[in-house]
């Protein structure tokens, strides 16, 4: 019954999280899209395989109203000879929030996060069972994301979220990030010195946290440069920010 329930609550989801052709708008939907962050650095040579395997996920069958992926660069291994050019110091502070919050004494690469929590299985069987487990959950939280032709070469990007319950919402932040895919470096230092590396769902530009307000709502408006955005997209998410459970996640892929 468990696993006919979550089924059921997946289809939800895929009716409900969508790109509405011209509009270009996407809307969370009642279950919850299952985050997934992969920490990941050039200049790591266990890297690559985990970099691989998140390029796959969308044709695995994993669409946006199911799961959000981001790769977030960090910065820590450039030391070792090879400068990241993706790599932010903003993605190695992050990971080590998330392991503060978890009590976990160390951070490494490739790491991937599966909803706010460290998860191993990512390269196993196992792991179309965890996300379903993630989307049969009830969503705490509601997004919608719009992007619009702004003119010239800007692109208009606009971000809602919303936390019905009032308990949920006294520690839940947005965050909102910009993500390309196609890229690839040929790495010239280094563990991965030779190699050509590539990467998708790289997150390029990243706002947050934004706190919600009284009502438990929040709204974030930006303008973008619209050069390579239909490679990418945005995407979105709200979190706990004290306990790392992740309400819920959106993704909208380039389409102005």
């Amino acid at each position: 019954m468990a696993r006919i329930a979550a089924t059921a609550l997946a289809a939800l989801a895929a009716a409900g999280a969508h790109a509405q052709p011209g509009a270009c708008t996407a809307t969370s939907a009642p279950g919850t899209a299952a985050l997934i962050e992969l920490y990941t650095s050039e200049g790591c040579s266990s890297c690559p395989p985990a970099d691989r395997w998140l390029s796959t996920l969308r044709e695995s069958g994993f669409g946006p109203d199911r799961l959000v992926p981001l790769a977030l660069h960090v910065d820590y291994w450039d030391y070792i000879g090879w400068r990241d050019p993706f790599a932010q110091a903003l993605f190695s502070a992050r990971q080590r929030e998330l392991a503060a919050i978890h009590r976990a004494r160390v951070v490494y690469t490739p790491q991937v996060m599966l909803a706010g929590k460290d998860y191993r299985g990512w390269s196993s069987r196992r792991f179309p069972d965890a996300v379903a487990a993630v989307n049969g959950t009830a969503a705490r939280a509601r997004i919608t994301l719009a992007l619009s032709a702004a003119g010239g070469a800007t692109a208009g990007l606009r971000a809602t979220a919303s936390v019905p319950e009032r308990k949920a919402a006294e520690d839940a932040v947005l965050y909102v990030v910009r993500y390309e895919n196609g890229l690839s470096t040929r790495v010239e230092r280094g563990e991965n010195r030779g190699k050509t590396l590539h990467h998708d769902f790289v997150a390029r530009e990243w706002w947050g946290p934004l706190a919600l307000a009284a009502a438990g709502d929040v709204t974030f408006e930006r303008s973008l440069d619209s050069h390579g955005l239909n490679r990418g997209g945005v995407a979105a998410f709200v979190q706990n920010r004290r306990t790392g459970e992740v309400l819920q996640a959106l993704a909208l892929p380039g389409c102005v």
